[in-house]
């Protein structure tokens, strides 16, 4: 396995294991809190390292453990491909730019203010990169087990976090925030490639 995927599995999984000993004060610091509860008299802060520290926190050995897989499935290919520094960029970028999403679909909703954890940002990041780079590989849905080339898993994913995004369905499950996601992976990608909406380079 590459340096930085290995690094950031065992990472994700050292928090996980320290979230029940460290109690809440590792939520207040580090989960993604909504500007809108900064000042309030006992509710948390937001602060700016929270863009990338919510992306270690993790709701339960479920929510991990899907993370975990999806970062050892897409992260090792797109990292051999990248080369390690780009690929942490890369990965960065998308959990900012998850967060930032989020947070603008939520502020704008007015939704109340509760705080976001997880790296499935970063992880639909992966997803989208995985589809791109290496449109033909086929991955196997889980539930149900349906073969499908990359590049239509990718596009079911994204259509699905859309749909349940716009309706609501899933209630505590972050879909814009995997859009986010994924919307920061692409604009990375068209960057690196020189493509819409950067323009050739010559």
């Amino acid at each position: 396995m590459p340096p930085v995927t290995l690094t950031l599995l065992a990472v994700y999984l050292s928090v996980f294991l320290l979230e029940p000993a460290a109690g809440p004060s590792l939520v207040y610091w580090l989960a993604l809190w909504p500007p809108a509860s900064a000042g309030a008299a006992t509710g948390p802060d937001f602060h700016l390292w929270q863009l990338v520290t919510y992306s270690f926190l993790h709701g339960g050995t479920a929510h991990i453990l899907f993370n975990m897989l999806g970062l050892y499935m897409f992260g090792s290919d797109v990292e051999r491909l990248l080369g390690s520094r780009t690929y942490a960029i890369y990965y960065f970028a998308c959990v900012v730019s998850a967060a930032l999403l989020h947070l603008a679909v939520t502020g704008w909703a007015g939704a109340p203010g509760h705080p976001t954890v997880g790296a499935s940002g970063g992880i639909y990041g992966l997803l989208l990169a995985y589809g791109m780079y290496f449109p033909r590989r086929t991955v196997m849905l889980i539930f149900p087990p349906i073969p499908m080339p990359a590049r239509v898993f990718v596009v079911v994913f994204a259509a699905l976090e859309l749909f349940f995004g716009v309706t609501g369905t899933q209630m505590g499950v972050a879909h814009f925030a995997h859009l986010g996601g994924m919307a920061g992976g692409w604009l990375m990608i068209q960057h690196r490639r020189g493509g819409f909406p950067f323009g050739r380079r010559r």
